[in-house]
């Protein structure tokens, strides 16, 4: 005769390949991933890309603007016996080219921090965490890390390469995808509200 468990136990979850009879075995911290409805919607993920773009163009603008303000000309005038008059070039300026360099070391920084190290350790860039939404992998329903983070990135060039539509694959996906996330296997889902006071 085998041993009853006691009442209001529940027996470990079968071995053997036996289906249970308590409707399956969860995993502890595997939970149910999220429904067709609570994919992020393609208008808040434009959102968040404009947000994150912000700094670059600002510091961009900034860059081009010393190097507009800045610009030397230089005047050569010709006093040969053809005596062909002035000659007059405007070109960039030492500080104007330094403040271009600059601009793109200090931009290529911040991408670099907010795609890959934010965003790829808490699933939201800056953007995405103003917007409240977070990117995760499909399989383990966690941010990807920085080293995916960065190739998902680049994985967006596949969006761009056929006119645009990548971008707006998400319109008519039932993940709400771009091409990017399918290759990579990553879908956006809202961030609940404890994590989005942590992201902030």
């Amino acid at each position: 005769m085998t041993d009853q468990p006691p009442p209001g136990s529940h027996p470990p979850p079968p071995g053997g390949g036996y289906p249970s009879q308590h409707g399956g075995y969860v995993p502890p911290g595997a939970g149910p991933g999220p429904s067709q409805g609570s994919y992020t919607p393609w208008l808040n993920r434009v959102v968040a890309w404009v947000i994150d773009i912000i700094p670059v163009l600002l510091v961009q603008a900034i860059a081009w603007g010393i190097l507009a303000g800045t610009q030397e000309t230089v005047c050569v005038t010709d006093t040969s016996e053809f005596d062909l008059g002035e000659f007059c070039a405007t070109g960039a300026s030492t500080p104007g080219q330094l403040a271009v360099a600059a601009a793109g070391i200090v931009i290529l920084g911040y991408v670099i921090w907010n795609f890959g190290y934010r965003q790829g350790t808490t699933g939201s860039s800056i953007g995405k965490s103003i917007v409240k939404f977070k990117v995760i992998s499909e399989k383990t329903w966690q941010p990807i890390g920085f080293g995916l983070s960065i190739v998902r990135q680049v994985a967006h060039l596949l969006d761009a390469v056929i006119c645009y539509i990548g971008f707006l694959w998400p319109l008519w996906d039932a993940k709400r995808q771009t091409i990017a996330d399918k290759v990579m296997t990553t879908v956006c889902i809202p961030l609940a509200e404890d994590e989005y006071k942590e992201n902030r």
